[in-house]
């Protein structure tokens, strides 16, 4: 659905707000479609005024003012010719050269495709450049709309209740090996750059891709009234890996969103016929004369709101140095009311002419299992209106209830004025292979009509409140407004808006109706009355017999029945017990085999060595361990489970690993995970005690490492780390030792799938351990790779592992070689910077290595301890092993040489700088002691023999 048709419908007031997300071009559809309606129904406004006599009414355009152009609209306060347009800036061009005309801005090359007024945004046709393959680079100015009231970015509202906002345009790049920069037009500074990389493989590489990158306008400050854009090749000298006779055009494209060329099929078409494939861009614009609302309603002949019936919206600076600081103000038709707010008649009282007030005999009431009641309804005569028109999409099963297309229909609720909804799951959205899709839901509360009760019942014709038994109750919608909505009276259910609707409810036949004695149904309520003999309150007590013989005899009876009852219940709680027992053995039993332990013994009785088998530990043990999983025991916390710290019997301390889901793909991790550190011996890999196998989510048992994780070291929030370079460079040394051991000295060789700072380990001694091995892999010593479905962490995933899903040993070696980066910067691999935007941390450090301005990137103590040697030798080291093609990364052998090479230096050169210390010392003491004698002129002259000076 188009932006522009999304009408003001009666659902508002928020009442709880998305718990998911979705991503895509579909999909932010959808999400953007959503957006816009929660706009037009919950935005609370600045009332612009209280009645006409503070409102400048008396705007009269010239008669020959054009009202279009083409099939566009005009809309004031946008115009054509003197006199009919609000300001400077606001003045339009419609250019006869064409069939249809062309609509532009001021006398601009802007082309105007449309106009959003409610929200302030002007659609235009989306500038666009094409890096030709024959050329290098190009500058250019994409938008130039300086010295007017227009802005590149979205549009912000400020009101009583805080800021909101539509519209936001991204810049969009399609091709391979390319970079777009933006250009701030003051600064003349590069404030955010969009890198196009492609696989080299494969005939894509010749081949316009999918958007390669793009980058969010909202997202950097610069100068929103200019884009200036550079786009360039890299040099293909230094990138090997680009194919000069494969080079493809490169596009760059501002758009919104909603009609951007998304895949290589529409950039292919957008290349050859220009914006001729009408993609649209957004620019947001206010009333810019004065500042805010308030300042705009002392001066009323200038005040753009003009109708008495509109409100004002403060629009926030970009750059405020106060909170309240503005810019000018925007006017939009208030609740309840349609049409142009810069005109005196422009807003009109939304009547309710199109209704229906009595639905149809032949409505359909059922889609699937849900039931629509009147006011919604499903075809034309059987809905109140347009705001309550639901589609039933029978070709899914069961049929599916929507609202706008768009929304999914969980629940109605009459009583309640209530509507839950959530976004439709289409199969056209396609991104089921990127994105897990997660349910998002809503409720709204919505009205019949902005008016009052009073009001509306002056006219009977319009009432809505059909049923005998209804009542009237007045609502309160955004920023004061009223509404009014409908409710079957106290003793009565049903559909208050049909005739005869609400029903008498038979109270006798209730669940929730207590009455101990005999029930008669009335209307609107019930009797409740004691039987003959009997008397008391029926309904708060109960009715007791007249004669004392039957309450003794009663009371009698009662202790028997309470003694017996006793007794059964202490057989019932030790036969209780007893069961409990057994089905507890029997359930530990169950998941003993479910979580395959006699493959894991069959596994652990293979190792000769006792000592360093792997024990499986029953959950008796384990709760011992725990003190029954105590939370003062807890270490850790992560997204998958918790880590507890345990004692065993033979005092062993241990951390003990509890994961929160129960998945089958969890179960064959933990597998997997067993499997692999049952195989392992070294001093640098964690050690696995055990595991627990009686419980539905299998426990491990590890060795406790009692100094947290190498990402707690070097990310601390308050205060610099305490790790030296030669710390650093030690933990670098022991985790490649240790990768290189899985990679090449194990039995069979290890491929760990996941190297990141955050599962190496530190001990008190600062010693690193490899841990977390749920998502390695084991590799034939035939192969060298293999092909399984992509894992790991954003900022350390092997770019050529995601591309292919080949996993190799040289994708532990990108990663470690992000951690190396991590040690020499301090930054986490996606890091804010000043301005707030993320950055990729191995991107970040390719490039400061390319502009040679690498030291800016190195954490402070790092540059105050090491020496210039080291660090263009562990950047070189970094450098390769980050390289995008894996045959140019090193093995993780050769990365634990080269970082003992530099250690070795660094110690030899230490001993050096100690042995001429001592020496200068000695020199010095000897020096000292002569000054202090008092010697013959012959010593002195011996003196001076040894010592010449």
């Amino acid at each position: 659905m188009r932006r522009d048709y999304v009408h003001t419908c009666y659902l508002c007031n928020i009442h709880s707000a998305f718990i998911g997300w979705r991503g895509a071009r579909d999909l932010a559809k959808t999400m953007e479609f959503i957006e816009v309606l929660l706009l037009l129904i919950t935005l609370t406004l600045v009332k612009g005024s209280a009645s006409s006599a503070n409102t400048n009414q008396n705007l009269i355009l010239p008669s020959n003012c054009p009202k279009a152009c083409g099939d566009i609209k005009i809309e004031y306060p946008f115009g054509i010719g003197n006199g009919c347009f609000y300001a400077a800036g606001f003045n339009l061009t419609c250019s006869s050269d064409s069939n249809p005309p062309r609509l532009f801005l001021r006398d601009s090359t802007i082309q105007v495709v449309g106009f959003y007024m409610k929200s302030g945004l002007v659609l235009i046709e989306s500038p666009y450049v094409i890096l030709d393959a024959d050329r290098e680079s190009i500058n250019t100015t994409l938008i130039n709309i300086t010295n007017s009231p227009f802005s590149i970015s979205s549009q912000t509202y400020r009101d009583s209740s805080g800021l909101r906002g539509t519209g936001g345009n991204n810049l969009y790049v399609g091709g391979c090996n390319a970079t777009a920069s933006i250009v701030d037009l003051i600064t003349n500074s590069i404030v955010a750059s969009c890198p196009s990389l492609c696989s080299s493989t494969n005939d894509d590489r010749i081949m316009i891709q999918n958007v390669s990158c793009q980058i969010s306008l909202d997202s950097f400050n610069f100068n929103k009234t200019s884009l200036i854009l550079q786009l360039s090749r890299p040099n293909e000298n230094e990138n090997n890996h680009t194919i000069n006779n494969g080079r493809s055009s490169i596009i760059s494209i501002v758009c919104d969103g909603w009609t951007c060329p998304s895949n290589k099929g529409e950039f292919q078409s957008f290349t050859k016929r220009g914006n001729k494939a009408r993609a649209e861009a957004s620019l947001s614009w206010h009333i810019s004369d004065r500042s805010s609302c308030k300042e705009a309603r002392n001066y009323l002949a200038t005040y753009a709101c003009r109708n008495s019936n509109s409100d004002c919206y403060d629009i926030p600076s970009p750059h405020p140095i106060h909170f309240d600081d503005t810019i000018g103000y925007i006017c939009q038709c208030s609740m309840g009311y349609y049409g142009n707010a810069y005109l005196p008649d422009g807003c009109q009282l939304d009547t309710d002419t199109n209704f229906t007030r009595i639905p149809a005999k032949d409505c359909p009431d059922k889609c699937g299992n849900m039931t629509v009641p009147f006011p919604f309804g499903l075809k034309e005569n059987c809905y109140r209106s347009r705001e309550f028109a639901l589609k039933c999409n029978e070709s899914t099963q069961p049929p599916t209830l929507l609202y706008q297309d768009q929304l999914k229909v969980n629940a109605i609720s009459l009583e309640d004025g209530q509507l839950e909804f959530s976004p439709y799951d289409q199969a056209v959205y396609g991104f089921e292979k990127y994105i897990t899709s997660q349910k998002t839901q809503e409720i709204y509360n919505w009205t019949v009509g902005y008016q009052t009760c009073d009001n509306v019942m002056k006219n009977k014709s319009t009432f809505a409140c059909l049923a005998r038994h209804s009542s009237c109750l007045d609502m309160s919608v955004p920023k004061n407004h009223k509404g009014y909505r409908c409710k079957c009276m106290d003793g009565y259910e049903g559909n208050p808006y049909i005739d005869n609707g609400c029903q008498d409810i038979d109270e006798c036949k209730s669940s929730s109706t207590v009455c101990k004695g005999i029930c008669v149904n009335t209307e609107e309520s019930f009797n409740c009355t004691c039987p003959l003999g009997t008397s008391e309150d029926p309904v708060h007590g109960a009715c007791i017999p007249n004669k004392k013989k039957i309450l003794l005899l009663g009371i009698s009876v009662g202790a028997g029945i309470g003694a017996g009852l006793l007794f059964l219940c202490i057989t019932l709680v030790i036969l209780s017990r007893k069961w409990k027992e057994r089905n507890q053995k029997k359930i530990r039993q169950r998941n003993f085999h479910k979580n395959h332990g006699l493959l894991l013994q069959q596994l652990i009785s293979a190792n000769e060595l006792v000592e360093e088998r792997t024990n499986i530990f029953s959950l008796e043990e384990i709760e011992k361990a725990t003190n029954n999983f105590d939370e003062t025991r807890i270490i850790g916390k992560g997204g998958h489970g918790i880590v507890y710290k345990g004692i065993l019997l033979d005092q062993r301390v241990v951390a003990i690993k509890k994961s929160k889901t129960i998945k089958k793909s969890e179960v064959d991790q933990f597998i997997n995970e067993v499997a692999i550190l049952s195989q392992i011996n070294h001093r640098n890999v964690v050690r696995l005690f055990g595991c627990c196998l009686e419980t539905e989510v299998p426990l491990l048992i590890y060795e406790f490492i009692s100094n947290g994780t190498l990402s707690d070291h070097l990310h601390i929030l308050q205060g610099e780390t305490k790790l030296s370079w030669d710390d650093r460079l030690k933990i670098a040394i022991e985790s490649a030792g240790a990768l290189a051991y899985l990679h090449s000295a194990a039995s069979i060789s290890i491929f760990h799938r996941d190297i990141k700072s955050s599962n190496i380990l530190l001990d008190d001694t600062l010693r690193a351990k490899v841990s977390d091995f749920g998502a390695s892999k084991f590799i034939p010593l035939d192969q060298t790779h293999i092909v399984t479905a992509i894992h790991g962490t954003f900022g350390y995933l092997d770019p050529e592992y995601y591309q292919t899903g080949r996993l190799t040993e040289k994708s532990d070696v990108y990663s470690f070689g992000v951690i190396l980066l991590e040690l020499l910067t301090g930054k986490k691999p996606i890091f804010l910077t000043n301005t707030g935007s993320q950055q990729n941390l191995a991107i970040n450090f390719l490039q400061t290595t390319r502009e040679k301005v690498l030291f800016k990137l190195i954490e402070d103590c790092i540059l105050q301890e090491a020496t210039e040697q080291e660090l263009l030798e562990i950047s070189n080291l970094i450098e390769m092993c980050l390289s995008l093609k894996g045959v140019q990364r090193p093995t993780m052998k050769e990365v634990e040489y080269k970082l003992q090479g530099l250690r070795k230096i660094k110690t030899r050169k230490n001993r050096l700088c100690i042995q001429e210390s001592n020496e200068e010392t000695e020199l010095a003491n000897q020096i000292n002691q002569a000054n202090s004698r008092n010697y013959s002129l012959e010593k002195e002259f011996m003196w001076s023999q040894n010592y010449p000076r």
